[in-house]
């Protein structure tokens, strides 16, 4: 490479103190990456009016050999459904004034998530002639894009040089709607294994100020859609309580359904027995996942689902669904269990399973090491490596 700069654009990106951590998987993975690059710009353009409808405020920063930029541009809600080439446009030309403002060089960039920041990619390849690499994490999204034929991710799947699938079983898919298999790669998320890894359970909960006599049962997940299968969660626990009630499940994360979780809770008398804990810092979160005894994923879809990862580098089992990502994790019982999607009633007995099993916890975290982003990123870099040549 000629300058050995990479740049990132991400739809989203943690602010300087981590306050706000929507995507912050791909600043772990960064943390890896780095070393491999003289200097890794990451953009993750801001419109406006988002910091308001976030409560956050987004400021330049800079760590190690990472510059952080979130340019501002204008968009509108009428281009989320039509003239969304406008969008792809509007975003295009505040990234390029700000990598013409800043003087920023590279030779490589790699866009996390296919719209936008994979269709503003694919633009700024035609004017500046360097390789373009996008990963999809998404799973109903990708789906759907899939299924309508898509022409906006179409476009940027087959302008871009090399496409990174977080799912295995979806690769064949791209072939479905035209797009060469040959620059398809599966390369799965990975999980930080230095932060994730066993902690003593009662000085976590010592901290958290949680009960040392109950099993606990944890879920993380942002509240913002049902997707994620809170309802059939707490449904779960009304049918565990009638049997035993030695249980307190915690949900962290926030998001507007959080009223509507809230009453629902209320209405099946659970609030001794679920408690809404709100969003927390990520630092916190291996703390949440080393003091609960069964970590819980009822996701209806899922293209990977790192929690799942970062809760078995903890050494804990998980109990999730298939959803189309966690059946490429739980791939043997001595990890975990897998139900139905939207299925309660099977959901609250696997839950009672795995906390009556006697888990080989070291096991679990054994298996969960072959994510973690060291191991992951390297496969990353020999992508790099590559296009490079």
């Amino acid at each position: 490479m000629r300058s050995n700069n990479l740049l990132i654009i991400s739809n989203n990106f943690p602010n300087v103190d981590d306050s706000y951590v929507a995507e912050i998987f791909v600043k772990e993975q960064i943390k890896y990456l780095k070393n491999y690059f003289q200097t890794v710009y990451v953009i993750s353009p801001v419109a406006y009016g988002l910091e308001k409808l976030r409560n956050t405020a987004y400021r330049d920063y800079q760590y190690d050999n990472v510059k952080v930029f979130f340019p501002k541009y204008l968009n509108v809600p009428f281009f989320f459904t039509h003239l969304r080439s406008m969008w792809v446009y509007l975003e295009t030309k505040a990234v390029l004034e700000l990598i013409e403002k800043e003087g920023i060089d590279f030779d490589l960039i790699h866009a996390h998530f296919t719209w936008p920041s994979g269709a503003v990619a694919v633009e700024l390849k035609k004017s500046i002639n360097v390789p373009v690499v996008i990963t999809e994490h998404t799973s109903e999204t990708f789906n759907k894009a899939i299924e309508s034929s898509n022409p906006h991710f179409l476009e940027a799947w087959r302008s871009c040089d090399v496409v990174v699938r977080v799912k295995n079983s979806d690769i064949n898919k791209f072939n479905e709607v035209g797009v060469d298999l040959d620059k398809v790669q599966y390369i799965p998320n990975g999980y930080d294994n230095t932060l994730f890894h066993p902690i003593d359970n009662t000085v976590c909960r010592s901290k958290l100020n949680i009960p040392y006599n109950k099993k606990i049962i944890l879920n993380v997940a942002n509240l913002y859609s049902e997707v994620k299968g809170h309802r059939y969660l707490i449904e779960a626990m009304a049918d565990i309580v009638q049997k035993r009630d030695d249980i307190i499940c915690y949900i962290v994360g926030e998001g507007k359904l959080k009223p509507k979780l809230k009453k629902m809770i209320e209405k099946l008398n659970l609030q001794d027995f679920v408690k809404l804990v709100g969003s927390r810092p990520h630092d916190e979160i291996p703390i949440w996942m080393n003091a609960c005894d069964v970590f819980v994923l009822p996701s209806l879809q899922e293209s990977f689902g790192i929690v799942q990862i970062e809760a078995m580098g903890c050494g804990k089992p998980v109990v999730s669904t298939y959803n189309g990502g966690s059946e490429e994790i739980i791939i043997s019982d001595d990890y975990g269990f897998l139900v139905e999607v939207q299925n309660s009633t099977e959901l609250s007995r696997k839950i009672i399973s795995a906390l009556d099993k006697d888990w080989d916890y070291e096991a679990i975290q054994r298996f969960a090491k072959k994510y973690s982003w060291n191991n992951t990123s390297n496969i990353v870099q020999e992508l790099y490596s590559n296009l490079s040549k």
